[in-house]
């Protein structure tokens, strides 16, 4: 069976990739616009109502309005805005956020794709808040860089020609990144935290990190105990794993670039009681792209990692 797929904002860099993805699949067939048609209302609605699953790659306000547009239709969404992630009618799209969680998307008709730094530190935070290792309200802190293809077209443009003149841009300082309501929601913890996100002179790869002081878990928790926290949540998957954080020196924000796995690592000095949790990721991958491939892998009826780069 062969399913249509629509994406709506197909022409931006998360849109691309999916499309390059889909391209000589037997089981998707894409709609296409042509450019002149692209912004075109009736165009897009009749697109919109053709289509048995809609990938939105737009800003919020248009991804809003594109479901609008879709009126009573039977139509299924992915939208890889912010716009409806901590929206309780759609489900959010991180399979292995819980168990049973595959198959909420499976049967979904609206899911959610999580933002690539969000999703991050959910796999980081959800899993030791629900065992009881993390308190719910733990003051914490979010250190984490990305490559600059998650920024859009215009900071491609300025990394890719030299003109960003910097290796390193920390950015997000006024302490309001569109992800933090994401990550409060979904991590399950009580306090928003200082997120500090930056982006480096690197085309793609993320690493999402959170320094914590033993005296932060609950008490006897060690290194070892979060790392079979990690082990019981992801054993099955084969996209979310647990690296081997103990031959490491250094954390290569390229080291998952070009794949569509997350690979988690908990660092620790046991003399001075002090931790660091971290992942290392595709911002493309598993951060968008790859992401919503795999929720629509679900959707379809699909084995769930085709066309992902494991």
């Amino acid at each position: 069976m062969t399913t249509s797929v629509f994406i709506d904002g197909g022409h931006g860099t998360t849109g691309l990739e999916i499309r390059e993805r889909l391209a000589g699949r037997d089981d998707i067939a894409v709609i296409e616009l042509d450019d002149a048609l692209r912004k075109d209302t009736a165009a897009r609605r009749d697109a919109l109502h053709s289509a048995d699953i809609v990938i939105l790659c737009l800003p919020d306000d248009a991804a809003k309005e594109a479901v609008r547009l879709a009126g009573d239709t039977d139509v299924r969404f992915i939208d890889s805005s912010t716009a409806h992630r901590i929206d309780p009618d759609w489900i959010y799209g991180f399979p292995e956020m819980e168990t049973g969680w595959t198959e909420r998307i499976a049967s979904a008709t609206h899911v959610a794709n999580p933002g690539c730094y969000a999703q991050t530190a959910i796999a980081l935070l959800r899993p030791l808040v629900r065992e009881g290792l993390l308190p719910a309200d733990t003051l914490l802190t979010i250190n984490a860089s990305s490559g600059y293809s998650g920024g859009g077209r215009a900071m491609i443009e300025e990394f890719a020609s030299g003109t960003a003149h910097t290796a390193f841009r920390n950015y997000a300082l006024g302490l309001a990144h569109k992800h933090l309501p994401e990550i409060r929601y979904h991590a399950r913890i009580d306090r928003t935290p200082i997120f500090s996100p930056s982006v480096v002179d690197s085309y793609r790869g993320m690493i999402v990190e959170i320094p914590l002081f033993a005296e932060q878990f609950a008490s006897g928790t060690m290194a070892d105990s979060i790392r079979a926290c990690y082990r019981t949540a992801y054993g099955r998957s084969r996209t979310v794993t647990l690296g081997n954080d103990t031959i490491l020196e250094t954390l290569d924000i390229e080291r998952c670039a070009n794949t569509d796995r997350m690979e988690i690592f908990v660092f620790d000095n046991p003399e001075s009681g002090q931790m660091r949790i971290a992942a290392a990721l595709d911002n493309l991958g598993k951060g968008a792209a790859g992401a919503a491939v795999q929720n629509l892998n679900l959707m379809t009826g699909n084995d769930q990692y085709r066309s992902l780069r494991l």
